[in-house]
């Protein structure tokens, strides 16, 4: 495989399906920028190919600082990954301001910013990628915020694609149905959640025999092999598209 100079940030790229993103970008030689509240292990258990910035997604200024320290690393910036998000069942009744903000802040406002700071300093070629979900394109029970968030997300990717492209920036969301993350897991321990806070490998493994066409649910890396493919250059003529990692879920 032959080494590049390409430089990408990845906002919650040290846990979960970031953190899969973030080690096969690494392993394709790209320089890699996370950004996220909390640090990340990669940085030394990995090459001085990955640097960390602590960032609080839902201020737009943490995305300008995080931009400006990718430049005075490399000199360039060439994809921005939007990964840093926050899932949460609840049902309407228990639904409260600082629960519906917590939720828009980090998966809407917080992509957005980073829509806005990669649209400032991407070159034409650059690729904006927003890691959505297949959330954003149905809705399900107690989960009427999160989609929100989410219905949101697919849409700035492609009122943006249209704005950005001609700056020769393409702009295109990865919507995966479950990831069997720490975090997923987590949440689906939650009463409110589709598991109903019972066993939740089993839930998982019902939801894939019931829904799955392959019978399985994807993992991280198969998002990440899509990201990177969004991100080269062979996938120039692939903008403002809401691609589904779902084996099957919702086939559109």
């Amino acid at each position: 495989m032959e080494k590049n100079s390409k430089t990408v940030i990845i906002t919650g790229g040290n846990r979960g399906i970031g953190e899969s993103i973030s080690r096969f970008f690494l392993d394709r030689y790209y320089k890699v920028l996370i950004g996220s509240r909390n640090g990340t292990s990669l940085t030394s258990e990995l090459s001085s190919n990955v640097r960390f910035k602590k960032t609080d997604v839902c201020n737009e200024s943490e995305h300008l600082l995080l931009a400006e320290t990718a430049l005075n690393w490399t000199g360039r910036l060439d994809v921005y990954i939007n990964c840093a998000g926050f899932s949460e069942w609840h049902p309407i009744s228990d639904v409260d301001e600082n629960f519906w903000n917590k939720m828009i802040d980090i998966n809407l406002k917080g992509t957005f910013w980073g829509c806005k700071t990669a649209a400032k300093f991407l070159k034409n070629g650059g690729s904006i990628i927003n890691i959505s979900s297949i959330a954003g394109k149905r809705g399900s029970v107690n989960n009427s915020v999160y989609c929100a968030s989410k219905f949101g997300v697919n849409g700035i990717t492609q009122s943006l694609a249209k704005e950005l492209g001609f700056n020769g920036i393409r702009v295109n969301a990865v919507c995966p149905v479950y990831i069997e993350t720490e975090g997923l897991i987590a949440s689906l321990k939650d009463p409110n959640s589709p598991a109903k806070g019972t066993n939740v490998s089993d839930y998982l493994q019902r939801f894939a025999d019931d829904n799955s066409a392959l019978k399985r649910l994807p993992t991280g890396e198969d998002v990440a092999k899509l990201c990177y493919f969004l991100a080269s250059n062979e996938a120039s003529a692939i903008t403002g598209q809401c691609i589904n990692v779902d084996c099957g879920v919702l086939p559109q």
